[in-house]
């Protein structure tokens, strides 16, 4: 039994179910993003990523070459204390996994205080490079909602990469955000 009181196979029949469904009604999801294929800003060998002059503060480009999947997420921050994101949304394509992660993460720390999201943004690290086994830190696990069930990704480490795009995102755009304010 895993520690949610299911079956291993309970277990990745749930985590496929949510994958699945958050990558088919991806949240934030919105396009904004300067379109990065076109021959004048994309290589043959390098494949596409955008130059970074091109992203606005509180914006970053992530590239993941060993599969292709890219995003540019945005973040807005408020200005008063304590610093919160007041608008956080993310261009790009990729597989399931990344697209997934990327819905989760915008619904898990929209509205939330910059260090907020960024507990968030460690939890989701530590359960990523958990190799399976999930977080031991119950409130970690409560925290990370439905995102627990990257814990089966976990297990994969050519996978980690695509969960992992979103956040470092995030983390990128919030530190541009937080610099140019």
């Amino acid at each position: 039994m895993s520690d949610f009181g299911m079956s291993s196979d309970d277990f990745e029949q749930m985590y496929q179910e949510v994958i699945l469904d958050a990558s088919k009604n991806p949240h934030g999801k919105e396009q904004f993003a300067l379109d990065v294929t076109s021959e004048s800003s994309a290589t043959a060998e390098t494949g596409v990523q955008a130059n970074h002059e091109y992203c606005t503060p509180g914006e970053s480009h992530q590239f993941n070459p060993t599969c292709g999947d890219q995003v540019t997420v945005h973040v807005e921050v408020s200005d008063s204390e304590p610093r919160r994101i007041e608008r956080l949304v993310w261009d790009g394509s990729g597989c399931s996994i990344s697209t997934a992660s990327l819905s989760m993460m915008v619904d898990l720390v929209d509205g939330k205080t910059v260090e907020e999201a960024m507990q968030l943004e460690s939890a989701f690290q530590q359960l990523m490079q958990s190799r399976g086994a999930g977080l031991d830190d119950a409130d970690e696990k409560e925290a990370l909602g439905d995102a627990v069930v990257f814990q089966g990704v976990s297990k994969y480490p050519m996978r980690i990469k695509c969960a992992l795009l979103g956040w470092a995102g995030l983390k990128d755009s919030l530190a541009k955000a937080l610099a140019a304010s």
